[in-house]
């Protein structure tokens, strides 16, 4: 396991206990008492510091290593009814960008997310979870095959941001997101947005129109990363803990600007505490969102989806 550095108190007091332990079974001393107390100082330790995390600190969580991507969600929500589908049918298969057919229960969804790598390796192959113009083709490429058969849509956010380089802005990187964009808000079948780790700027926004678009609660969902705030504000990434402070990124200044629908709830600690606890979150809260808009009819999904996002934002005549 690896610790950010707000959770190396918890470290040490979980070494302690460790340690604590390994005398115990190594000899005959009783040590029962010892580790209770350990342990009730751990516990107090963990609810002080996670139930006070500043913005700066859930985007640390949001990029844990350890915490679950994309297909971690999908294959322990599908299992093996996972089908993934592939390329743009233009230019080539973006690994960025992931999609493919799945069911909770016996409902299908088209499933379609950013997938970051696990190490050095992966983490190249998927280019960091930064989609290329042909990723999100791909991905109004499934949408479009889900709304001509009937099934409903899960989009899951996890990116820094669609990928900047020379050839994707040959390519088209700005008019394939406003395509996607547009043409989510008129699909005609349930879309539900999950934002499971970073949600960055039109990199997120490229798969994110949902009718109910929800957050796991250390994730953050933002024009701007706080280091290209800070850099481009105070010429330095020193500022990032400002930075995330004023960018109001976190799942509950998204609620509470009605950005977002719904926060769902991580384990103590972070998702990758307790993946398995965090993955039923999810599946829930995809069947609790389609229940509510499984029986509206085309037309007003589209008219609801409209007016949902027109309502967003403050403006005067």
């Amino acid at each position: 396991m690896e610790y950010l550095e707000f959770e190396l108190p918890i470290k040490e007091l979980e070494d302690q206990l460790q340690k604590c332990k390994i005398i115990g079974e190594e000899s005959e001393v009783d040590v029962t008492e010892t580790c209770d107390q350990i342990e009730k100082k751990l516990k107090a330790a963990q609810k002080d510091i996670y139930k006070n995390l500043s913005p700066w600190q859930r985007v640390q969580l949001s990029r844990h290593p350890n915490r679950p991507y994309t297909l971690d969600h999908i294959k322990a929500i599908c299992g093996n009814s996972f089908l993934e589908l592939h390329g743009d049918r233009s230019f080539k298969d973006d690994k960025a960008m992931i999609g493919g057919l799945g069911k909770i229960g016996d409902q299908s969804f088209m499933f379609i997310g950013q997938q970051k790598g696990y190490n050095t390796k992966t983490r190249q192959y998927r280019n960091f979870g930064m989609a290329n113009p042909e990723g999100y083709r791909k991905a109004l490429r499934l949408m479009k095959s889900a709304e001509k058969f009937g099934i409903p849509v899960v989009t899951l956010l996890d990116t820094p941001g669609a990928y900047p380089g020379l050839e994707a802005e040959e390519r088209g990187q700005g008019e394939a997101i406003a395509r996607n964009i547009l043409e989510m808000t008129r699909l005609k079948v349930p879309i539900i947005t999950i934002v499971i780790g970073e949600g960055a700027s039109g990199g997120a926004l490229g798969i994110g129109v949902g009718d109910r678009v929800l957050m796991l609660e250390n994730t953050w969902y933002s024009v701007i990363s706080p280091e290209s705030c800070s850099s481009i504000l105070w010429h330095s990434w020193e500022y990032k803990e400002q930075a995330a402070e004023a960018l109001k990124l976190t799942a509950a200044d998204m609620k509470r600007l009605k950005i977002v629908d719904e926060i769902i709830k991580e384990p103590l600690g972070g998702a990758h505490r307790d993946r398995e606890k965090t993955f039923t979150s999810v599946s829930n809260a995809i069947l609790k969102s389609y229940e509510v808009l499984k029986n509206l009819s085309p037309k007003d999904l589209v008219s609801q989806r409209m007016e949902k996002y027109a309502q967003m934002g403050v403006y005067k005549d």
